[in-house]
C-alpha cells in the first residue's frame, strides 16, 4: 500500500509553512567614485570602477549634432 496522509492539513498549517518561503531584497550600496547605487560585491554600472579600481570600460553615447 502508497502511504497516504491520514488527516488534512490546516489552512494555518499551510499559511505558516508558506510564510518562511520568501524572496530576499539584494543589498545595494553607493558607488565610491560616481556615487551612483550598486548591487554590493559588483562593478559599478555607471563608472566601471570597483573597490577603487577601474575594472570596465565603460562605452559612451555621442549625441548627434542636430543640422
Amino acid at each position: 500500500m502508497s502511504q497516504e496522509p491520514k488527516r488534512r492539513h490546516s489552512i494555518g498549517r499551510k499559511g505558516k509553512r508558506r510564510a518562511a518561503i520568501k524572496l530576499a531584497v539584494k543589498t545595494s550600496i553607493c558607488c565610491a567614485n560616481c556615487g551612483a547605487t550598486m548591487l554590493s560585491h559588483y562593478a559599478c554600472k555607471k563608472c566601471g570602477y570597483y573597490k577603487g579600481e577601474s575594472v570596465l570600460k565603460i562605452k559612451t553615447k555621442k549625441k548627434e549634432q542636430e543640422k
